[in-house]
């Protein structure tokens, strides 16, 4: 069945993105916000956020948040910073440097492309790390820094390598204490938790907080209902299916922003081919693009989908 009046692909590709422009928010975020809030206070003077400060010397905490590829684990994270009252950037200050482990992912590429992310545009190259990670303390306190946010930090410990990484988080310590101290989130696949959490040391600094997978029992109608939602808002049909939620959390290994994904493909499918009505072999074209595997192997057309073991 097709729609009456076919749409242009300028038409279609401006509606999905629209739906990928949406944040989607749930008990995720207010759980990370308030395992964030305990980090962090508000100046009652200025309104601006500090860090909390927990020990004699001055020492902060940090988070380390861990989800599967796909997740919606750097959504999460991006969207609580911004959301933050005593986070807002002026002129002058940057409460919040973000970066994105560099390639190759090392302890100097991140130091540099920290130092860029706060604007910093000398000679940093010419500097060894640590004098790079000190040149980035004085650019966090001068810039009033309160959260030094990486993401991906997973590939700074590769294949859950652990003989670098007392290293690593000995330097990450020093910009979470003395004067300009910095919270510092770390955000990765599960393996990031298991590589850094060798000792108490650790465990005692950053705190884990791990994205739940959804699930039928408690995040069905959930999902069901965003998949009306962003059907309705392009104008498609609903489909019909009592298995095909629990076949999108199978497809998407129970991950909440790969459910999100494989939904917005079979509707992007759908209404390329100018379909009325999405159903669930739109959702099996875009399992076969995502993981070009054979119909014996597609969650969406075999009978046996719940066992069917996927890839993480």
């Amino acid at each position: 069945m097709t729609t009456e009046t076919q749409r242009s692909t300028e038409e279609i590709r401006a509606a999905i993105s629209g739906i990928r422009g949406t944040y989607i928010a749930t008990k995720r975020d207010s759980d990370f916000a308030e395992a964030f809030d305990r980090l962090i206070s508000l100046n009652q003077e200025t309104e601006a956020a500090e860090p909390i400060k927990f020990t004699s010397t001055g020492e902060t905490r940090g988070i380390i948040v861990v989800d599967g590829a796909g997740g919606g684990k750097t959504s999460l994270v991006q969207r609580g910073l911004t959301m933050h009252p005593g986070l807002k950037a002026t002129e002058t200050t940057k409460p919040v440097v973000s970066i994105t482990v560099p390639n190759p992912a090392t302890l100097k590429s991140v130091a540099q492309a920290a130092l860029k992310a706060t604007g910093y545009t000398g000679g940093e190259k010419k500097r060894t790390t640590w004098e790079q990670f000190e040149l980035l303390r004085a650019r966090f306190k001068m810039l009033g820094t309160v959260v030094f946010w990486i993401d991906e930090a997973h590939d700074l410990f590769p294949h859950g390598s652990k003989s670098e990484a007392p290293h690593i988080l000995k330097t990450f310590k020093s910009l979470m204490q003395g004067d300009g101290a910095v919270i510092v989130i770390l955000s990765g696949v599960e393996s990031l938790w298991d590589s850094i959490s060798f000792d108490h040391q650790v465990q005692r600094r950053y705190s884990k907080f791990e994205l739940p997978p959804v699930v039928a029992a408690t995040d069905s109608k959930l999902i069901w209902k965003l998949l009306v939602s962003f059907c309705n808002r392009v104008g498609l049909e609903p489909p019909q299916g009592a298995d095909l939620v629990n076949r999108i959390f199978h497809a998407s290994r129970q991950r909440f922003g790969l459910c999100i994904e494989q939904m917005i493909s079979a509707i992007e499918i759908a209404l390329l081919r100018g379909d009325a009505k999405l159903d669930a072999k739109h959702f099996a074209d875009a399992f076969f693009a995502q993981e070009a595997c054979s119909i014996a192997d597609n969650v969406f057309l075999s009978p046996r989908w719940s066992s069917l073991k996927l890839i993480a």
